[in-house]
């Protein structure tokens, strides 16, 4: 019997947010960038606004979080030897510098996050980015 959910993934990109949040994100170059932290819903207009990925630190200690457009990562099979390979199947790919990436405002795990309503807030955000927001036609 074939198994319908791989079929309809394969097909449309449907991913549960369980298989997302705590998967590894990788560069172009394959540089490790960090771990997806929490993924930010919005709701009214049914998408994922940003992902939050843990960057930095030791051994999980001193990580700072960033939000990233969602529309900036994309699922890509790993060619590249060297990458380390925990399960089979896509990686989760941020085209995105290392050192772009460390110079990104960032939030604390334990402070305040910000305020991912704020469109003023987003909008530099997705510009830092280069992408343009989703709630501007």
């Amino acid at each position: 019997m074939t198994d319908v959910r791989k079929i309809t993934e394969e097909m449309y990109g449907i991913v549960l947010a369980s298989k997302i949040i705590g998967e590894k994100v990788y560069n172009r170059q394959y540089e490790d960038l960090g771990k997806i932290h929490e993924l930010v819903i919005d709701a009214k207009e049914g998408c994922i606004a940003y992902a939050v990925l843990s960057f930095g630190g030791f051994m999980g200690m001193g990580n700072k979080l960033f939000a990233i457009p969602w529309k900036a990562f994309e699922f890509a099979r790993p060619e590249h030897t060297l990458l380390e390979i925990t399960k089979p199947g896509d990686k989760l790919m941020l085209n995105v510098d290392k050192e772009k990436l460390k110079a990104a405002p960032g939030f604390d795990q334990d402070a305040q996050w910000p305020d991912f309503a704020d469109r003023t807030w987003g909008n530099s955000i997705y510009n830092y980015y280069g992408y343009a927001t989703y709630w501007k036609p």
